[in-house]
């Protein structure tokens, strides 16, 4: 039995007369009768009961029309779903992010994901970018937002906001006072970051920094998320370096500043390895750049950080 039978049949049972279901199907009467004889053949049973002016269908005929349906409606449906899954709009995406994306970043393209497709399953892991590097290696996640550098040639990365961080301090802080805070201001000045295995990018351009400065800073704790930075802060511990979007969540008990004419760049990059094919990827890349492009190009300069060095 072909699919097509069922289609057959089911039209001309719709409407008990052949030349008008051999037209709604677009072919002639005499294809379509053969059709329906071959299928009565096939199953057994006399499907129609055919008289030169009348057509009915017969107690097995008004029996095997409501399966019959049932096997086409699961059929179109099969159908459609096979197709929205290639369309990314069905299906599964597992999503790494930093901690600092939740400040800014990823509420936003999580929320306009789920609303525009709603029928993918979002997962959400809190990894560092070393480990989203080797989660995106072995296939456990399928896009991750992290810092750059990433190494290796099976992943490709593309940068998603570009952005600046801060020294984050008590404010009594001798230093909260000051209107510019140059870098020798900072040369005793006790020093708390997030570890280089968390975001080597900034640890080593903090780092490089110093360095052109003629002098090492003083790093009294290296922490593994940005609250902790926050929170030894608040406790006198030292001076934070951190997103600038951290002020947004946390102001209660710290001032933020610049380095004047030093800025450190805290940049946000999109990694995916290449070879994932997933539908529900592209659509999350495709997604992401539309939010943040159209973000980036309403952005008033005036309101941006210090030009990029």
């Amino acid at each position: 039995m072909e699919l097509r039978h069922l289609v057959y049949f089911v039209t001309v049972a719709e409407e008990l007369h052949f030349g008008r279901a051999a037209a709604r199907l677009q072919m002639t009467q005499p294809p379509l009768s053969k059709q329906i004889q071959q299928l009565e053949e096939e199953i057994g049973v006399t499907l129609f009961r055919r008289t030169r002016r009348h057509v009915e269908l017969t107690t097995a005929g008004r029996l095997f029309l409501p399966e019959a349906r049932q096997v086409l409606t699961q059929l179109h449906q099969a159908i459609d779903t096979a197709q929205r899954a290639e369309r990314g709009e069905f299906g599964r995406i597992v999503v790494g992010f930093v901690g600092s994306a939740t400040y800014d970043i990823l509420p936003r393209i999580i929320r306009e994901y789920r609303k525009q497709f709603p029928d993918v399953s979002v997962m959400l892991q809190e990894l560092s970018t070393p480990d989203q590097i080797s989660a995106l290696t072995d296939g456990r996640i399928d896009v991750g937002l992290l810092h750059p550098p990433v190494a290796g040639s099976l992943i490709e990365t593309e940068p998603v906001q570009r952005g600046f961080c801060a020294l984050s301090m008590p404010k009594n802080h001798p230093l909260a006072k000051k209107d510019k805070i140059t870098i020798q201001d900072l040369r005793d000045v006790p020093f708390i970051v997030v570890s280089r295995d968390i975001w080597p990018g900034l640890y080593d351009e903090f780092l490089s920094l110093f360095h052109h400065a003629g002098y090492t800073p003083k790093i009294v704790q290296e922490a593994t998320e940005y609250q902790m930075v926050i929170g030894l802060v608040s406790a006198g511990i030292g001076v934070g370096v951190v997103p600038a979007t951290a002020e947004k969540l946390f102001n209660l008990e710290a001032v933020y500043r610049e380095i004047d004419g030093a800025p450190l760049r805290a940049v946000l990059s999109l990694a995916r390895l290449k070879e994932n094919a997933n539908p529900a990827l592209k659509q999350f890349v495709a997604l992401t750049r539309r939010i943040l492009g159209h973000e980036n190009e309403s952005k008033d300069p005036s309101h941006e950080g210090p030009a990029e060095p």
